[in-house]
């Protein structure tokens, strides 16, 4: 069989119409009879290209509401038919069954409708059946079919065409490596949406549906490879987002970003989160966003460079002038006003994201992590604690100023790598220590910062003196909280549970802090 492959006959039945027309148009200029369905063919008969019914190629009218059109013989006989082997051209011609060289197939939106959260009813009417059918036999068969399911490529094939007078093998062998890739996601998505009806967290099988957004010049590192894939359905975030500007992004700069997002979306008032290697380096919230970024940098500010800011706010020049100050890699917002625009625009490299909304940081999910020869998968930790949910474990209760701090401490300290300890005083971050193998050394490596920050600020006392702390998990001796003392701190908030909770109450009381159990632990790896 040659290489090239006229095309004579081609079956068009697309959901998203993008480029369709043009295509139509080209194709029935090269004499290809174009055979169609449904709003497909009503779409191409409308802008005047010549079209024949499926139905009247294949003697047999659509039934089921639909739901058979192209399920017959003489659709996937002449998708499947091998042209090279005599018997099947024998068989097609006893049949009537004629060749279909190109099927271009786009399927039913079940993703759209599922993430627009259609009723069970329309979610199930929106899974295409004939289409991944027809798209897997023309992957099959890709000897002598061209099988096309994303609206891209028309232009692609088209260019071909009309330089090779057809498809070459190349191409159709990359169509039908994408076709099934389609299918695969697609099946993916239906079985995720299945086994969250029947309640199913952790269904015995897990597919991962994700459609390649771009691929990234390198991973962490510039020795491995990487690409960046996204969920249909995705939470807004770094996968929603729309780059106004800037370098391309790269995979840390993703992962920073998302990391940072996630972290400001905890806040309800005005909120700035600096990140740097997914870490926070300084978070507050106030009034507005330029308050909460001189806050949120004053507690360290040598790391915000080459950092990532978020903001939960649309940024303004205000906001903007503060942020572009200093060399930031990342900035991802909301929205951000005209002004803003400009102001960022002067930073050519700077990347700026908006992202049209917030996510809820209360809503489930699923996060997932790869191990070697397999990956982990758990619920996205959404887990709030309110002042209700809190049990006084000293003498002293925190104060209604201590609790505020508390609470925002504790929120941040879920975005901090384990072993992770947050000071906190005014609702900004004073002090930030994590990803340490034992507690007392966060603990004292984020009173060594707060010293570190107040000297850059020419204050007299360290930042964390009169803060409160926040601690990721229980203090499993009474060194960790010790530590805090000593940098300064009044009140403690941590979830409790350890063998010696009474050695670490007992150093609490004797220092006079007032400390509250949580019940809930966020570790962060």
């Amino acid at each position: 069989m040659s290489d090239i492959l006229p095309i004579r006959r081609a079956l068009l039945s697309v959901s998203d119409k993008t480029g369709l027309i043009d295509f139509g148009r080209f194709l029935a200029g090269r004499g290809v009879e174009i055979l169609s369905t449904g709003g497909t063919a009503r779409a191409l008969r409308e802008a005047g290209v010549p079209v024949k019914d499926v139905s009247d190629h294949t003697g047999f009218p659509e039934i089921l509401d639909g739901r058979v059109k192209t399920l017959v013989p003489q659709v996937h006989g002449g998708i499947l038919g091998r042209r090279d082997l005599a018997e099947h051209l024998a068989q097609m011609d006893k049949h009537a069954i004629a060749p279909i060289d190109l099927v271009a197939v786009n399927l039913y939106p079940f993703e759209a409708t599922v993430a627009k959260g259609a009723s069970f009813e329309d979610c199930i009417e929106n899974i295409d059946i004939g289409g991944p059918a027809m798209i897997r036999s023309a992957a099959k068969n890709h000897d002598g079919v061209a099988v096309l399911t994303e609206p891209q490529h028309f232009a692609e094939v088209q260019a071909e065409i009309e330089a090779q007078g057809g498809t070459t093998l190349a191409t159709r062998r990359r169509l039908a490596a994408a076709a099934y890739a389609r299918t695969a996601a697609y099946d993916a998505a239906i079985s995720a949406w299945f086994a969250r009806q029947e309640g199913q967290d952790f269904p015995p099988r897990l597919s991962l549906p994700g459609v390649l957004r771009q691929g990234l010049r390198y991973g962490e590192n510039p020795h491995q490879s990487a690409a960046f894939y996204v969920d249909a359905t995705s939470r807004p975030g770094i996968a929603t987002a729309m780059q106004v500007q800037g370098k391309e992004l790269s995979y840390n700069n993703i992962n920073d970003t998302d990391a940072a997002f996630e972290c400001v979306a905890e806040f309800d008032r005005p909120a700035i989160a600096i990140i740097k290697h997914a870490t926070p380096c300084g978070v507050a919230v106030a009034e507005d966003l330029v308050t909460a970024w001189d806050r949120a940098f004053l507690c360290d500010p040598v790391s915000p460079f080459g950092g990532i800011v978020a903001a939960n706010r649309v940024l303004d020049a205000a906001a903007a002038e503060k942020i572009a100050a200093i060399f930031t890699e990342v900035v991802i917002a909301p929205d951000a006003d005209e002004a803003a625009r400009a102001i960022f625009a002067r930073k050519k490299n700077l990347r700026l994201l908006l992202t049209g909304a917030m996510p809820d940081p209360a809503a489930p999910g699923m996060t997932f992590k790869s191990v070697s020869g397999g990956f982990l998968a758990q619920s996205r930790d959404a887990g709030h604690v309110a002042a209700s949910d809190l049990k006084v474990v000293t003498q002293r209760a925190p104060s209604a100023a201590e609790l505020r701090d508390l609470l925002f401490a504790f929120r941040v300290c879920k975005h901090v790598k384990s072993n992770a300890i947050v000071y906190a005083k005014g609702e900004a971050t004073v002090g930030i220590g994590g990803g340490q193998p034992n507690r007392v050394d966060s603990a004292r490596i984020a009173g060594w910062k707060s010293e570190e920050a107040a000297k850059a600020a020419g204050l007299a006392e360290p930042l964390a003196r009169g803060s409160v702390v926040a601690s990721d998990a229980f203090f499993p001796f009474a060194d960790g909280l010790e530590a805090a003392v000593a940098a300064g701190a009044t009140a403690v908030i941590q979830p409790g549970g350890s063998m010696r909770d009474a050695e670490v109450i007992a150093a609490a009381d004797k220092a006079g802090l007032a400390m509250v159990f949580t019940g809930m632990r966020h570790f962060r790896h």
